[in-house]
């Protein structure tokens, strides 16, 4: 059996994924992406939602400080903020900036990798948004029939 080299190897790898198959990677990675947390983020920093200017004709990705992203994201908890952002900027898909003022400024920003997922989240995101009432409208209409 030939040696593969580490780009083949990895060539390789990205030809056997199948979310399908129980041990493949990909399938933990698809659990860890539709965390509401991890959605919510992209969608902030990808500029959905009010901008702080008022301006909302253009949704553009923008670059958030941590005090920001907490006020927006209503519910949210200090440690599962920090536990999120950590967990995307490993994945390569957030990076953070560290400014050196007094207080420290800290920005998070969607990387390109980050920003490709975005734009597909944005799409389950106004679909939910959308469709709430026909599905809301479905539960009720499952819930009495099956009373």
């Amino acid at each position: 059996m030939p040696t593969m080299t580490a780009a083949q190897k990895r060539a390789q790898a990205r030809a056997d994924y199948d979310a399908f198959l129980a041990g493949c990677p990909s399938r933990r990675l698809l659990a860890r992406i539709s965390d509401k947390w991890i959605a919510l983020i992209l969608a902030a920093l990808g500029g959905d939602g009010p901008h702080p200017s008022g301006d909302d004709s253009a949704v553009k990705p923008r670059a958030m400080r941590y005090s920001e992203l907490s006020r927006r994201l209503a519910g949210v908890s200090q440690k599962m903020l920090t536990q999120t952002l950590r967990s995307l900027e490993r994945d390569g898909l957030v990076t953070r900036t560290v400014t050196p003022t007094v207080p420290v400024t800290v920005t998070y920003e969607l990387t390109e990798l980050g920003l490709s997922l975005h734009h597909m989240m944005r799409g389950i995101k106004e679909w939910a948004e959308t469709h709430m009432n026909e599905v809301l409208a479905n539960r009720e209409e499952y819930d009495t029939r099956t009373a």
